[in-house]
């Protein structure tokens, strides 16, 4: 399983402010052109948001489904990819003084991803982390910035494998 962490610095709050806004999803995501609601009120259980990931001239239209939602920590989704299949992407908030910790767990349920998970894959999908976990960072900390008058100079992310103790960047 691709698990990757990062020290985003703003509060809980603002991290989950951007991950309950739907219409967000694609400021975050890697891949993802734009993002709209299909069904229910975005962050419930079983609410989806369609989103459309463009490569070149081609565009697919696939969509991320609530699994499991606790307010404020932890949101878990199933993100449908066609022929591919789907894959569980939970995010975990943890606040860290006046941070929040982030934490994403990947890996594939059903389809062609999950019969072909293997090492290759599974660092492609760490490298996917690095960079969505960096556009979450600093939408949020652009976000706390704004909401705190811009005084957040030098607080840049920093993400890393494995689990939160671990001395990996």
């Amino acid at each position: 399983m691709a698990v990757r962490h990062c020290l985003i610095k703003a509060g809980p709050q603002t991290v989950w402010s951007v991950l309950a806004d739907g219409t967000r999803y694609a400021d975050w995501v890697v891949g993802t052109a734009s993002s709209r609601p299909v069904r229910g009120t975005w962050p419930q259980e079983g609410a989806a948001i369609g989103y459309e990931v463009r490569l070149g001239p081609v565009s697919l239209t696939n969509e991320t489904v609530v699994r499991r939602c606790e307010e404020g920590s932890v949101l878990e989704l199933e993100a449908k990819a066609g022929w591919l299949g789907t894959a569980r992407i939970a995010l975990e908030l943890r606040p860290w003084g006046e941070h929040c910790l982030v934490l994403v767990d990947e890996h594939p349920l059903r389809g062609a991803g999950g019969r072909l998970h293997n090492a290759g894959t599974e660092a492609l999908i760490q490298l996917r982390h690095r960079a969505m976990l960096a556009r979450l960072a600093r939408l949020c900390e652009a976000e706390e910035r704004a909401a705190h008058g811009g005084d957040a100079a030098g607080h840049g992310a920093r993400t890393g494998v494995g689990a939160p103790g671990d001395a990996h960047a």
